[in-house]
């Protein structure tokens, strides 16, 4: 492994660490409040959706992709023997 690999890696999990430490001290001062059945339900919900939405657009991104929508628009060579006029070219040139 390169130097900036080795500094990637280990800024990378010293962020998840300190993540972890801010999502722990949330979690235990927050100890006390009482969440209803109503509450966990919205929140299952909202999870739910989120995820739901997230996959599809990601389903809808790599189908997008493998069928070529994403490719860059190429132009329509004119085959040999068309018959073709001038007028029917872009902007009138042959």
């Amino acid at each position: 492994m390169t130097k900036g690999s080795v500094a990637v890696t280990a800024f990378l999990l010293a962020l998840l660490a300190a993540t972890i430490w801010w999502a722990t001290e949330g979690w235990v001062a927050q100890s006390d409040v009482v969440m209803s059945k109503h509450g966990y339900i919205a929140m299952g919900l909202g999870v739910f959706f989120s995820l739901l939405i997230g996959c599809g657009l990601m389903a809808l991104t790599f189908y997008s992709s493998r069928r070529g929508y994403d490719d860059l628009p190429q132009a329509r060579e004119p085959r040999v023997g068309d018959n073709d006029d001038i007028s029917k070219t872009p902007h009138g040139s042959v």
